[in-house]
């Protein structure tokens, strides 16, 4: 597998070679924060997540552009798995797992259709450091933080070139103020999936500028400054996964995974002169056969421009 992902991978990453970003500018930036302290508040599987995005292209970019490698997206992703119980989990519960990863993801339009290509690499295990920095912070909250026990049987230190791909068919609904975007996206590395799913998007700052998605929840958000007009917009969207492999929930320790892996989700955002505003939520889908049902997780985004 990584001697298939690898070149693929160099070929999207030579995109950020001085070279090639002398044709680009700064054109904005996204990040989302997601815990489930925001959602059902249990603390477990999915508990928290942070992703950042860089945008750069042509500047005066205003839309998406018709060639691959002519807008480009630079991601930073971490993300923090857990078993339900922090000190003593149930027999089969999903081992802990901290995962960073950075990526180079391509954005382009092509005849109507939307396209995004990327490539990462993912880090997991200790190295990464987050079980570490999950324990200081539930310290500091005065919550209760992963156990020796369960910090010492979280995954192994490996590295996963990893691929990503979306392709989706907006179509407005009423001109520009809705759209309804099917979209159908397929993953190998880390996780090896394909997913089908839509989003239905009402207001400016979905409508318009380039929307990223987030890994864990798949909420899109936005990472074009100036995209969005003042005032209130709307999401709704669902997709469901069929899951063929996981290195968070690795065959080789008895885990199976389910049949497919849904996910609901709603969001706001109030965009005002300087300051923007989002909130959405998720539910997840139980991922494995021993999992007792799904969850909710939160996602938080604050921006501000002077």
């Amino acid at each position: 597998m990584f001697r298939m992902l690898l070149p693929a991978l160099a070929a999207l990453l030579t995109l950020t070679t001085p070279l090639a970003a002398q044709e680009r500018a700064f054109l904005g930036w996204g990040r989302l924060f997601t815990n489930d302290f925001f959602g059902d508040g249990q603390d477990r599987w999915h508990t928290g997540s942070w992703t950042a995005s860089v945008l750069r292209g042509p500047e005066g970019t205003a839309d998406l552009p018709e060639r691959f490698g002519a807008l480009m997206e630079y991601r930073f992703a971490a993300k923090i798995l857990a078993p339900a119980n922090l000190v003593t989990p149930a027999p089969g519960d999903r081992p802990y797992a901290g995962s960073l990863s950075f990526g180079a993801f391509s954005h382009f339009r092509q005849a109507g259709t939307e396209f995004s290509l990327g490539a990462s690499l993912v880090a997991v295990g200790p190295m990464t450091g987050l079980d570490s920095f999950h324990a200081l912070a539930h310290n500091a909250l005065g919550m209760t933080p992963p156990s020796a026990a369960v910090r010492a049987a979280q995954l192994p230190n490996a590295f996963y070139p990893t691929l990503s791909a979306e392709i989706a068919r907006p179509l407005a609904l009423g001109g520009e103020a809705a759209v309804i975007r099917p979209f159908i996206g397929a993953r190998a590395g880390d996780e090896s999936f394909v997913r089908v799913g839509a989003d239905l998007l009402i207001g400016p700052n979905f409508t318009r500028g380039v929307l990223a998605r987030d890994e864990t929840t798949g909420l899109p958000y936005q990472t074009l400054a100036g995209a969005g007009g003042r005032g209130f917009s709307f999401l709704l969207g669902a997709d469901t996964a069929r899951v063929f492999s996981s290195a968070y929930l690795p065959a080789s320790r008895g885990y199976r995974l389910t049949p497919a892996r849904n996910r609901l989700r709603a969001g706001v955002n109030w965009q005002g002169e300087h300051l923007s505003l989002f909130y959405g939520a998720a539910w997840l889908g139980p991922e494995f056969s021993a999992q007792p049902g799904g969850q909710i997780v939160g996602a938080l985004q604050i921006r501000m421009s002077f």
